[in-house]
């Protein structure tokens, strides 16, 4: 981005009242990963001193959000992006701060060329949730679809 556009974590942290809330912050963000961190707050533990699950919902959530506008964000005058379902499985128990890394399901490419068909296409998102020793303690995939502005 340049110095007068802002990064795709500045626009989700001024949108999204829930990025600031968790105080979430922004690693990598291109067309083909985003990473983001939670940090380790006792605010949002559960009842064994962990992230509490809603907010590593909305961690791996976020990151997905991400790596669609930075996929799609040349699409946004005339379709918007929306999150149509999502499933998360807890694998380990997450400790201590964690990271979510998405990746796109399909290529960027091909969900343009269906928009531009008139569709209102959908691709999922998958989103890895690690702690800091590198164990995977969830995976979430999301399913977005960009909705064509009438």
């Amino acid at each position: 981005m340049s110095e007068t556009q802002p990064s795709i974590g500045d626009m989700l942290a001024a949108t999204v009242p829930m990025v600031r809330t968790l105080n979430l912050a922004f690693g990598e963000v291109t067309a083909e990963r985003a990473e983001l961190h939670l940090p380790d707050q006792p605010d949002f533990h559960n009842h064994v001193g962990g992230p509490h699950a809603g907010a590593m919902f909305t961690l791996a959530e976020s990151a997905s959000g991400a790596i669609v506008l930075a996929a799609f964000g040349d699409q946004l005058s005339r379709a918007v992006p929306l999150a149509v379902r999502a499933e998360i499985g807890y694998k380990k128990l997450a400790m201590g701060p964690v990271t979510a890394t998405a990746t796109l399901g399909r290529p960027a490419a091909d969900v343009v060329a269906e928009l531009d068909a008139g569709g209102r296409p959908e691709f999922p998102v998958r989103v890895s949730i690690t702690r800091g020793d590198g164990a995977e303690t969830g995976e979430m995939t999301i399913v977005w679809t960009l909705r064509p502005n009438v």
